[in-house]
C-alpha cells in the first residue's frame, strides 16, 4: 500500500456480505472518523480503497453482474465481489457521496438521511451514475416510492419487523432485504427462508464453543495434514510428492497458491519439489496451512475460509515491521489456524494434536496468551467493526489507525489476488 494520509484519520473495520449459496459476494467495509467531529478527504479515502478495490478493469468500467447480489455466476472469481461503504458518520458520508464513488461501489445510507430532501438529491444522482444505494435503518415514515426506487437494498438488523414498504412504481427494481446480526447456520437459514437475498456479517458466534470431536475429517484434509507433518519432520521431497499425487486437486490448488500475485515469486513453481528449494520447509508451511483451510466442504464453509485467509494475511501485515520472516511466518498460520475448530467443527486443543504449530502459535489459539494473543485479538475486533475495541487493542501493540488500516488494506488486496 502507497501512504496515504487519510488512513490516520479513520478506523476501518469489514465484514462479508453472504448470498443464499454462502458465496462471498461483497465485502462491506465500516470507516469511522477517528475524531467524532472529524470530516477525514473523501477523495483521499476513496483513493486509498481503489488500491485495493480499483474502479476500472483492463480499462472498461467494472460492471460486476447485472445486480451487485444476484447470485455468483458459474466460475466468477471471488475477487469480483464489490465494496460495500459504511461510512459511520453523516458529514463522512456526505462528503463521499460529493466524491462520486463510482459504479463499482454500493454506498450504504441511513434511513433518515435518505429523508433529507437535499441530501436525496444527490443520491439520485448517484443512483443515475450506477452507485448501488443500500437503506440503512427503518424510516420514521414512509419514504416515497421515487425515492425508494433509489435502493437496491435494505440492511434489516435480526428480529426487526419491517414496515409496509409502499408500492415500487413500474420499472423500479424491488427493494432487497439484507439481512444483520444473523448468528449461526440456523439463523442464517431462517433469514434466506424469510426472503433475505443476502446475510451481512459473520455467521457464527465466537464465543460458542466446540464440544463434538467426532466429526469426520475429509481424506483431502488428512492428505494436507501428513503433507505438513512431513514438511514439520523434513522428509525427502519423494515422500512429500507421492503423498500429494494421491490427490490432484488438492497439487492443482496449492500451485495457484504459490505462482499467485500474492505470493510474489518471480518464477512459476511447476511441482511440490521446486516448491520447496525455492521456499524451503518454514515457508512452504504457510501455504500448505492455506490449502488446508481451503480444502474445508460444504457450502457453510464458505465464510469460515474466507474470514481464515484474511486473518492470516492480516496477522502477517500486522506483523510485518515487528519481527523477522520467521515470526510473521507465524503470525500467519496463527490467524489461518484461528477457525480450524470452525471449518473441521472440532475443538482446537484436539485438531493441534494432529497437525503441528510452533508454541507461540498454540498459546494464542488455545487461550489468547503468548506474543501472538493481542494481535489476533486486534483482528477480532476488526471484523466485529467495533471503533473503541480497535483502538483499545492496538495500543498495546504501539499501532496508531495508520499502521492498521494500512495492514488491513494490504491484507484485503492480497486475498482478492489469491482468489483470483
Amino acid at each position: 500500500m502507497q501512504e496515504h494520509p487519510v488512513l490516520g484519520q479513520v478506523a476501518l473495520g469489514y465484514s462479508p456480505v453472504i448470498d443464499r449459496q454462502r458465496n462471498v459476494v461483497a465485502t462491506r467495509l465500516t470507516v469511522f472518523p477517528e475524531q467524532a467531529d472529524g470530516t477525514p478527504d473523501a477523495a483521499a479515502l476513496l483513493r486509498a480503497l481503489a488500491e485495493v478495490w480499483p474502479p476500472e478493469a483492463d480499462g472498461q468500467p467494472l460492471r460486476l453482474r447485472p445486480h451487485p447480489l444476484d447470485p455468483v455466476p458459474a466460475g466468477a472469481a471471488a475477487k469480483d465481489a464489490p465494496l460495500c461503504l459504511n461510512l459511520a458518520g453523516e458529514a463522512m458520508l456526505r462528503a463521499v457521496a460529493q466524491a462520486a464513488p463510482g459504479p463499482h461501489l454500493m454506498l450504504e445510507v441511513p434511513a433518515f438521511m435518505a429523508a433529507d430532501r437535499e441530501f436525496s438529491a444527490r443520491l439520485a444522482q448517484l443512483h443515475e451514475a450506477g452507485t448501488v444505494l443500500v437503506l440503512k435503518g427503518q424510516p420514521l415514515a414512509p419514504l416515497p416510492p421515487e425515492l425508494l426506487g433509489l435502493f437496491g437494498h435494505a440492511i434489516v438488523e435480526a428480529g426487526s419487523e419491517r414496515r409496509a414498504a409502499p408500492p415500487v412504481p413500474p420499472g423500479l427494481r424491488k427493494v432487497t432485504t439484507v439481512q444483520a446480526g444473523a448468528q449461526g447456520n440456523a439463523e442464517v437459514d431462517a433469514a434466506f427462508q424469510r426472503g433475505a437475498v443476502a446475510v451481512l456479517g459473520w455467521p457464527w458466534d465466537e464465543a460458542q464453543a466446540l464440544t463434538s470431536s467426532r466429526a469426520s475429517v475429509p481424506s483431502d484434509i488428512n492428505t494436507v495434514m501428513e503433507l505438513i507433518n512431513g514438511v514439520e519432520r523434513e522428509e525427502p521431497v519423494a515422500r512429500l510428492e507421492a503423498v500429494l499425487r494421491r490427490d490432484p486437486t488438492l497439487a492443482f490448488r496449492l500451485m495457484r497458491y504459490l505462482n499467485s500475485p500474492a505470493f510474489g515469486l518471480s518464477v512459476e513453481i511447476n511441482s511440490f519439489g521446486h516448491a520447496l528449494m525455492m521456499l524451503g520447509h518454514q515457508r512452504l508451511k504457510r501455504w500448505l496451512a492455506l490449502l488446508l483451510v481451503s480444502s474445508a466442504k460444504g457450502a457453510n464453509c464458505k465464510p469460515v475460509m474466507y474470514a481464515a485467509v484474511r486473518r492470516g494475511l492480516l496477522m502477517e501485515e500486522l506483523g510485518r515491521n515487528q519481527g523477522d520472516a520467521e515470526t510473521r511466518g507465524e503470525m500467519f498460520i496463527c490467524g489461518v489456524f484461528s477457525l480450524l475448530d470452525r471449518l473441521l467443527q472440532q475443538p482446537l486443543p484436539e485438531l493441534l494434536r494432529n497437525v503441528p504449530v510452533p508454541e507461540r502459535v498454540q498459546q494464542a489459539l488455545c487461550d489468547g496468551g503468548g506474543p501472538y494473543g493481542a494481535p489476533l485479538a486486534l483482528v477480532r475486533a476488526i471484523e466485529q467493526e467495533s471503533r473503541f475495541d480497535i483502538r483499545e487493542r492496538a495500543e498495546p501493540l504501539l499501532l496508531g489507525p495508520a499502521a492498521v488500516n494500512r495492514a488491513l488494506l494490504a491484507a484485503l488486496r492480497a486475498a482478492r489476488q489469491l482468489d483470483g
